[in-house]
């Protein structure tokens, strides 16, 4: 989760078949003054059921994160963001390549700030385009380019593999925030399962990086927060293996961990599709040349053939026998026309 618009994030109900919704990555905001009110008789309603998952829902926390939305400025990144590692070779199954990622218990949020992944939207790859709308021009379609910049989206629609639905976008500063840019591996969690021994200039790719990103529906970015898939999963359910797989590939990317309840819950997912694939910008190794065909056998010399006159020739069946054809020889062509007769 990256983008929100400065207000308390929303707590999702858990979604079929998924752990709980966790809360937005956040700041520290000031809490409210309560007004005063006589104390409430305890209700049985205030002890929450298990989720599926047994892990507690998350209480809704302060102010989230906030990303610049269509901001009107581009900023060039400085450096040479790059990731730790290649992406995961062409052909992994993403079931195989969650076994070879590291399984620790999280690590302290101490020390995390947005501002450590970097300014929000760079422009790492210098095209002259701010990060979120290199993604817009990936994931909308019917787009509409501002005049003022080529790439700066104005407007599209997205279809939205978190949803399952169609979302318009219309660029404005009431608009906009409807598709946000999710961090599929929030910056948060990353924080906290390794990122902080990265240094800035791959934390700025990875906030950057677009395997790690995804534009999807505001509201749904905001409650997502910065849950692992032990704590949220996207509602629509088809598209939770893609999901998972990409997480699992970002990870393996940048070095980072999982927590077992994380792992478990990145299994139990795959488990339904075990053939899904790593995500990745590696190509398959080029096939193997076909051997080169054996050469055609050279043809049999032509055999020694003497006529000693035309009969012979036509007795044999050859004649007329022409220059270069075995048995033609200067008696049988009194004439030199090329054709041996009498």
């Amino acid at each position: 989760m990256q983008e929100a618009n400065g207000v308390p994030a929303e707590q999702a109900p858990p979604v079929e078949d998924t752990v709980p919704t966790a809360v937005a990555e956040q700041t520290a905001a000031p809490t409210p003054v309560p007004t005063p009110s006589a104390t409430p008789a305890p209700s049985k309603s205030a002890t929450p059921k298990p989720s599926v998952s047994s892990s507690p829902t998350l209480a809704p926390g302060p102010t989230v994160d906030v990303a610049p939305v269509d901001d009107d400025d581009v900023v060039m990144a400085d450096g040479d963001p790059s990731a730790p590692r290649n992406q995961p070779e062409s052909g992994i199954r993403a079931l195989a390549l969650l076994e070879t990622l590291a399984i620790q218990g999280r690590a302290p949020k101490t020390g995390y700030d947005r501002d450590q992944f970097g300014q929000a939207w760079a422009d790492v790859d210098r095209n002259g385009c701010d990060t979120r709308n290199d993604m817009l021009n990936r994931d909308l379609t019917a787009i509409v380019h501002a005049n003022s910049v080529p790439c700066k989206v104005q407007s599209g629609a997205l279809n939205d593999p978190y949803t399952g639905t169609v979302i318009p976008f219309l660029r404005g500063q009431d608009t906009s925030i409807d598709v946000q840019i999710d961090h599929v591996v929030a910056l948060s969690d990353a924080w906290q399962k390794g990122a902080q021994e990265l240094t800035f200039d791959e934390r700025l790719a990875f906030a950057n990086d677009p395997l790690n990103l995804q534009s999807t529906d505001g509201p749904t970015n905001a409650q997502k927060g910065a849950g692992d898939a032990a704590t949220w999963l996207p509602p629509n359910t088809s598209f939770r293996c893609e999901y998972v797989a990409r997480q699992i590939s970002v990870k393996a990317t940048y070095g980072l961990w999982v927590t077992q309840a994380e792992r478990d819950a990145m299994a139990w997912i795959l488990g339904k599709c075990a053939d899904t694939l790593a995500p990745t910008n590696q190509q398959a190794p080029a096939p193997a040349p076909e051997p080169a065909p054996a050469p055609a056998p050279a043809p049999a010399p032509a055999p020694d053939v003497f006529y000693k006159n035309c009969a012979a020739a036509r007795a044999s069946g050859a004649a007329p026998v022409l220059a270069g054809q075995p048995g033609y020889a200067a008696h049988l062509d009194g004439d030199g026309d090329g054709v041996g007769r009498e």
